[in-house]
């Protein structure tokens, strides 16, 4: 199993970006994805997750800004990212759990300037 990540980069408040994330080795479409963030001296946290079946839940700070969406024909998930704010930043991975056992992307890091 692989996991891609890629999107990142500097943005200004109030900007977006769109992350990526490619899968590899699994079939895409049977598993829930999610998008992680750990920002710098904290934990990483979940910023948003979508079902096989599409539906989706996100964070309360991410709620109305943050967009989670999957592409099974490309085996690959998004997060798009609007109204980024100086919190936003951190280092953002993307997550599968295939029976218990987590996979991770190699992370991809957005830094919003204020």
């Amino acid at each position: 199993v692989q996991l891609q990540a890629s999107g990142g980069g500097l943005v200004r408040a109030g900007g977006s970006l769109r992350l990526s994330c490619a899968a590899s080795g699994i079939t895409f479409s049977s598993y829930t994805m999610n998008w992680y963030r750990q920002a710098p001296g904290k934990q990483r946290e979940i910023v948003a997750s979508v079902s096989t079946l599409t539906r989706t839940t996100y964070a309360d700070s991410v709620k109305g800004r943050f967009t989670i969406s999957r592409d099974n024909a490309k085996n690959t998930g998004y997060l798009q990212m609007n109204s980024l704010k100086p919190e936003d930043t951190a280092v953002y991975y993307c997550n599968i759990v295939i029976i218990g056992d987590g996979y991770w992307g190699q992370g991809t890091l957005v830094t919003v300037s204020s």
